[in-house]
């Protein structure tokens, strides 16, 4: 381990901005741990079906408040895209060639899991699962999948949205939300939000790039500003005051976002421009920041693989012949919360289990025609990971 981190060290560029690493490896972290608290995979009369402790306790949405950190993906994602480009412009580097590298570490790691969920749904339907099972699993597995399309689509609007002010795409949602929701306008609408919702975050990142606004002073505003409006929504305006969506809802914040949505994660973002600085000083710390880049290394396998991780101990359990709590039952009271907080730490081994076989993906390489590689070879890798990541 201490050979890990002094190599991390020494393969991590001087200006590397540690605090935007810091700030990805938190969002995704706490999609993971909300994805685990607030899905629950119940079985009855013989099929498997999603259900959401959000639904049957109330009480719990502001765990949505702590883990839906979507908007800081976006925030990160912005910044570390105008950054890119404005370097690879710099160095000559074609806009295609930088697309294509962002994209491929973007896209690489999901061509096999869609490979294995292919393969492993239609040994399900083989076996006789039951279609609802089957769908009810893909769905948990794919859902993810819109995050990406979003954020691809974005990243290769870079060049044209980077210098636009968040205030016109938050007006976009605004407008959306008033002729969609308060008017009666058709439903279509709500897709214009998917994209001009997450820009606001998006461009917010990139103008933190350039320098365009003073931090602090902006994430003071951003917090306070986004949750004062997001509490007027919610109690003067009728928005859901969860923040994921809430099964049998008749409204949801994320399909698609709505106003309160944007305004919460502007709230997010003041706080994550409050928290660089001091994730920055901590991670001068050599072995607090190889622990920061590590999960840097494998942050799409993390998000790809998660739900796979949950299922698979889920699937495991089946095989103790009843219906084990906080895993198989329904999640309506504290014994469920409790119950699954204790399987947290499987869930988590399951999804190391994960990264070991899938990470390779992520990097756009694993064995070759050679065999396996020596652990000097390996150490090569990591620092070209690292210094590429």
């Amino acid at each position: 381990m201490r050979e890990t981190v002094r190599r991390v060290e020494r393969a991590t560029p001087p200006g590397r901005d540690r605090g935007i690493d810091a700030l990805r490896a938190l969002a995704v972290l706490g999609v993971v741990l909300g994805h685990w608290l607030v899905t629950a995979l119940v079985t009855d009369t013989g099929t498997v079906h999603g259900a959401s402790p959000l639904r049957h306790m109330p009480r719990l949405v502001p765990l949505s408040w702590v883990f839906q950190t979507l908007a800081v993906f976006f925030l990160v994602g912005g910044h570390v895209g105008a950054t890119g480009y404005a370097s690879a412009r710099a160095r000559g580097t074609t806009y295609r060639q930088w697309l294509g590298a962002r994209l491929a570490r973007l896209f690489g790691p999901v061509a096999a899991l869609l490979t294995v969920w292919t393969a492993a749904a239609g040994a399900m339907l083989a076996a006789g699962a039951g279609y609802r099972t089957v769908h009810a699993l893909g769905k948990l597995v794919l859902s993810p999948l819109w995050f990406l399309l979003v954020f691809a689509v974005l990243t290769a609007a870079t060049p044209l949205v980077a210098g636009l002010h968040p205030l016109w795409p938050l007006v976009a949602v605004a407008c959306g939300d008033l002729v969609r929701l308060g008017l009666g306008g058709p439903a279509w609408l709500g897709g214009l939000n998917v994209a001009a919702g997450w820009l606001v975050p998006y461009c917010l990142g990139a103008a933190w790039a350039r320098g365009a606004f003073p931090v602090r002073a902006t994430g003071r505003a951003l917090l306070a500003g986004g949750a004062a409006a997001t509490t007027g929504l919610v109690l003067y305006a009728g928005y859901p005051a969860s923040m994921v969506g809430v099964p049998g809802a008749t409204l949801s914040n994320l399909d698609p976002p709505t106003l309160a949505a944007v305004t919460f994660g502007l709230a997010q973002c003041g706080a994550a421009l409050l928290l660089a600085g001091p994730l920055r000083r901590v991670l001068r710390r050599p072995a607090a920041w190889a622990a920061v880049a590590l999960v840097n290394l494998c942050a799409m396998t993390v998000f790809l693989w998660h739900q796979t991780a949950m299922m698979a101990v889920t699937a495991l359990g089946l095989l103790a012949g009843e219906a084990l709590p906080g895993l198989h039952t329904v999640p309506d009271g504290p014994a469920w919360v409790l119950a699954r907080l204790a399987w947290l730490p499987a869930f988590a081994v399951a999804l190391l289990v994960c990264l070991a076989a899938f990470h390779t993906y992520e990097q756009g390489g694993g064995r070759g025609r050679g065999g396996s590689r020596t652990v000097r070879e390996r150490g090569a890798a990591r620092t070209a990971e690292v210094r590429r990541a």
